[in-house]
């Protein structure tokens, strides 16, 4: 891998979108900060590598607020995965609709686990570019709805599925369908992690196609899955390190619509 810049327009075209570039950025961003709540200087290198204008996406996106909205959402998720991860060391982990993400490094930075990131072929194909695939740490270019990918993740061992800011874009049906072929294939249990909106969100998001009104909802499609944390993603709003935010997300935190506006669940099967 040399230093030369990549093109997102070359490698992927029209499909990078610039909420995939976003969630990058605001990472990246976070990640200067002196006490980050992430800190994920990888996604910093990742933004050094790409060519595109991040000055323009950076007047539309608010970093100095937006950041901690990222960072807390990603920190909860890590927090969970560690977590399953201490106790189950030889799991498989599987993230859908990856992104840019760099989880894998975050959290298996030696490459001993056997990890899947799974997401569209054109992301993957930017994804190669950026990071390597070592260890045991392996791409796969598919869409999360697709038939047929699933196969080939071992199904022998406890499994993590981590799936952040993708499942909201999604059908309740696709939801429901990929519920079901996870718990089905990975016979040997694990934990799902995930985030996702309010219903009232969801109406006025141009984007958001799916929103649990409860965990109810979800353990009622699948028999054996069971909502074992629900937590809005203002929860740890104390680690923002800036007083002025600490303050915005105290507040959000302190009304019950706004709070739970957005929020992170694990659920066991």
């Amino acid at each position: 891998m040399n230093g030369a810049k990549v093109d997102v327009r070359k490698v992927a075209g029209e499909g990078v979108t610039w909420t995939l570039l976003a969630t990058l950025y605001l990472r990246a961003w976070e990640s200067r900060l002196p006490e980050p709540i992430l800190g994920d200087r990888y996604a910093a290198g990742a933004v050094e590598r790409i060519d595109y204008d991040f000055a323009a996406l950076r007047r539309r996106i608010r970093p100095a607020s937006n950041q901690f909205l990222v960072a807390l959402r990603a920190r909860q998720l890590d927090d969970w995965s560690r977590a399953f991860l201490a106790r189950h060391p030889n799991a498989v982990v599987l993230q859908l609709g990856c992104g840019m993400d760099s989880r894998m490094l975050r959290l298996d930075p030696l490459g001993k686990l056997r990890w899947f990131d799974v997401d569209v072929p054109h992301v993957i194909e930017l994804r190669r570019r950026i990071y390597p695939e070592r260890g045991r740490y392996t791409m796969v270019g598919a869409s999360v709805t697709d038939d047929g990918w699933l196969e080939a993740i071992p199904a022998d061992r406890p499994v993590l599925v981590v799936a952040e800011g993708v499942l909201p874009y999604l059908t309740a049906d696709e939801v429901r369908t990929l519920l079901a072929r996870l718990t089905g294939h990975f016979t040997a249990g694990g934990e799902l992690v995930f985030d996702a909106s309010a219903p009232w969100v969801a109406r006025v998001a141009e984007d958001f196609r799916w929103a649990p009104r409860d965990a109810r909802e979800i353990e009622r499609w699948i028999p054996g899955l069971t909502c074992a944390d629900a937590t809005p993603f203002t929860t740890h709003h104390r680690r923002i390190p800036v007083r002025r935010y600490r303050a915005l997300y105290r507040l959000i935190h302190a009304v019950p619509a706004l709070r739970n506006a957005y929020r992170e669940f694990r659920f066991t099967f």
